[in-house]
């Protein structure tokens, strides 16, 4: 399956603004369906951030669950898999965080719950994104079984900056 590019230049603003509301104290405003993920850039070795939507959420054992909307071309994405070590923020929270990939039938099983809670939301964003995706069980499992699914598991809270 061949997947979107992330947009570049002036198209990237509106997916880049929600970062602005965490680095101004407002991330709160997000709630718990959204996380800012702090990642070290592969090349540059800079931090970085994405603001990432939480597909599903183990807040009390510590497993957040997000998709690579652009897949494997996204740059958080990329960079995650080369330094795992990251740090997510949930609400007002701030958490150290190992990111992995799940494995293809792990993922097809989180997207399916995810469209199962949430329909019309990833109606939305496929359409958005450009996916056509068969709306029934094993669609959506094809579908999670192509797309990169990445759960962050959690150690303790950080303080805030």
């Amino acid at each position: 399956m061949p997947f979107p590019s992330p947009p570049r230049g002036i198209k990237a603003i509106p997916w880049r603004l929600p970062i602005y509301l965490y680095r101004v104290g407002l991330g709160w405003m997000l709630g718990n369906r959204f996380l800012l993920l702090r990642h070290k850039g592969r090349k540059s070795g800079k931090i970085r951030f994405a603001v990432l939507e939480i597909i599903r959420s183990l807040a009390e054992t510590g497993f957040y669950y997000v998709v690579s909307g652009f897949g494997t071309q996204s740059n958080w994405y990329q960079n995650i898999l080369q330094h795992s070590s990251v740090e997510i923020q949930v609400g007002r929270k701030r958490l150290e965080a190992k990111a992995q990939q799940l494995s293809s039938s792990e993922g097809a099983e989180i997207l399916l719950a995810y469209a199962h809670e949430n329909p019309g939301s990833l109606k939305t964003l496929s359409k958005l994104l450009g996916y056509d995706i068969e709306f029934s069980p094993e669609g959506i499992r094809e579908f999670g079984r192509q797309i990169p699914v990445i759960q962050f598991s959690t150690s303790h809270p950080t303080s805030k900056d």
